[in-house]
């Protein structure tokens, strides 16, 4: 009978996670439109998460937008289409590496924090003694910091997508001996604007879930400072897990409902 319960339990039990994770979701969505809005915890919460991630954002995209660019060239230089380089690596920069790029840091830096601050006030029993006096915590403290992480996401995608992008030319230009001129046209006769609003839509949905999941985890830490610290390395994984698994449901979508250009 025991063994039944551990094995109900286990089953049980990141099923009701789940079930109160995307309940918190709900909730933060519709606390968005309520008043009073905190404007200031957001504008402190966005400067906060900015100030941690631009630099290594702008860090990391540089050797990204290299490394896609020169495996795209070396790719179309032993099929011979060599002047498709351009268009092909920088769609894949802007589509897929940029919001991913964006979010993994948002999780890993801002995420952290915010599961760090809102667990460590839970522990303190600040969240209790607000819900006693009527202040809703979601509204008060998560929905600021998920809309931080949402708007942070998207103005640091497009940064991203750009120092990515001129990172790949560099490199395809110096390294391969590609022309400027053929890796312009390549990508003016792939690229189309629906490419830049999926990538700015995944970042927008990416930054959503790094907040949701980061306060989720830290709403519910388990044993006190130990629980803190156990529930950040928690958010971060799980949001990595499901920035993955919603990138390709979210590129499936975009591939099957935008046709190519000139298709």
């Amino acid at each position: 009978m025991s063994g039944e319960r551990a094995g109900r339990s286990a089953v049980v039990a990141p099923l009701r996670q789940t079930g109160q994770l995307f309940a918190l979701g709900l909730a933060v969505a519709r606390a968005v439109f309520r008043r009073p809005f905190q404007f200031r915890e957001f504008v402190e919460q966005f400067w906060f998460i900015a100030g941690v991630t631009i630099l290594p954002a702008a860090l990391v995209s540089i050797p990204f937008g290299a490394v896609i660019a020169l495996q795209v060239g070396s790719l179309t230089q032993q099929l011979g289409a060599q002047s498709f380089t351009g268009g092909a690596s920088v769609l894949a920069v802007i589509q897929q590496a940029s919001p991913l790029i964006v979010a993994l840091l948002i999780a890993g830096a801002g995420g952290s924090a915010i599961c760090a601050d809102l667990g460590s006030r839970k522990i303190r029993e600040e969240l209790d003694a607000m819900t006693v006096m009527g202040v809703s915590p979601v509204q008060r403290l998560v929905v600021p910091r998920v809309l931080a992480t949402m708007s942070v996401a998207v103005l640091l995608n497009g940064m991203v997508s750009v120092v990515g992008t001129l990172g790949g030319y560099f490199f395809n230009i110096v390294l391969q001996g590609g022309t400027p001129g053929a890796y312009l046209q390549s990508f003016s006769a792939l690229a189309q604007l629906p490419d830049l609003y999926v990538s700015e839509l995944k970042a927008l949905v990416f930054g959503f879930i790094a907040g949701i999941v980061a306060a989720y985890r830290g709403l519910h830490p388990r044993g006190g400072p130990k629980g803190v610290g156990d529930a950040v390395n928690q958010s971060v994984v799980i949001t990595f897990i499901l920035l993955f698994l919603v990138n390709m449901i979210m590129t499936g979508i975009h591939l099957q409902i935008v046709p190519p250009k000139g298709g």
